[in-house]
């Protein structure tokens, strides 16, 4: 199952229309999508405006690809369930965010290899088409490792604490 996901924030109706296309022109209807309040809504496959947390993690965890915006909580569930991942950043130039920060997260992770970036409707299209070359990043832990814990607790004692 491919799962969609554009955060909860803001619609985004142009990637949910390029999936909505790809899915008519394969015949893949395995795609269930969390769409906001999309003005756009998909004909080809299950939506949802919101889905609750668990069940959000609950299809998560089903997925066999993520497909979604460049949004850190996107990228790092992907990692955490250890899924591969399609990101499409939201740009400023279609009023799809304020900034276009996004596509540096997806430049970022897309350079470390644990998302497949893509930056308009042809790269969706054929990134969907040759998913099955698509592999998920390393796991993460959904807490903060000792080591980062104990170097961020040295950093404030030594700059911030008076001893």
């Amino acid at each position: 199952m491919i799962y969609v996901v554009v955060g909860t924030q803001e619609p985004f109706d142009r990637l949910i229309r390029s999936v909505d296309e790809w899915s008519r022109l394969s015949g893949h209807k395995d795609i269930i999508a969390q769409i906001s309040n999309a003005s756009y809504k998909p004909a080809n496959f299950k939506y949802f405006d919101f889905i609750p947390a668990d069940k959000f993690n609950e299809l998560f965890m089903e997925a066999d690809l993520i497909v979604g915006h460049a949004g850190m909580g996107t990228i790092i569930s992907a990692m955490q369930y250890q899924k591969p991942i399609i990101v499409m950043p939201r740009l400023a130039k279609y009023k799809e965010h304020r900034n276009d920060h996004q596509v540096a997260t997806a430049n970022s992770f897309g350079q470390l290899g644990y998302v497949k970036s893509v930056f308009s409707h042809k790269e969706l299209i054929e990134a969907l088409n040759e998913r099955h070359l698509l592999r998920p990043a390393p796991a993460i832990s959904e807490h903060a490792s000792n080591s980062l814990l104990q170097t961020i607790e040295n950093f404030l004692t030594k700059n911030f604490i008076a001893v």
